[in-house]
């Protein structure tokens, strides 16, 4: 059975959609480092989108054909607030059915590899290959 199509910026705001297009000229180094290795189709073949609008949300990291997010998170993602908001974030974004992946900075930076290889092991599970 085919999964039922998610639209494709699950109703993002015009403004959301500008902010994002900003934040795609403003990535992180951990953030250039794995678009690398993501864009152009370089991961099993799958298409990822850079600082995607979500709904409310711009997402590091999109793959719409595997409904995978996935976000890069530097040392302020430590602080208790934050990371009390990314856990909310994280919950809505499961709630329209989407599948996310965190790293850190530093695992970016020092094993993208490992990182690649993780990714990769969710992309043979998506839905896609159900």
């Amino acid at each position: 059975m085919k999964p039922i199509e998610l639209p494709f910026y699950f109703n993002a705001s015009p403004e959301i959609l500008k902010r994002a297009e900003v934040l795609r000229n403003q990535m992180t180094e951990a953030e250039k480092v794995l678009w690398e290795r993501l864009r152009k189709n370089k991961v099993r073949g799958y298409r990822f989108r850079a600082q995607h609008p979500i709904s409310k949300f711009i997402v590091d990291f999109y793959c719409h054909k595997a409904s995978l997010v996935i976000e890069i998170d530097g040392d302020i993602h430590r602080n208790e607030i934050v990371a009390e908001r990314d856990e909310g974030r994280e919950e809505e974004l499961k709630r329209l059915g989407l599948i996310v992946l965190r790293f850190t900075n530093t695992e970016v930076l020092k094993n993208t590899d490992a990182v690649c290889i993780e990714i990769e092991g969710v992309l043979g599970n998506s839905r896609d290959n159900r």
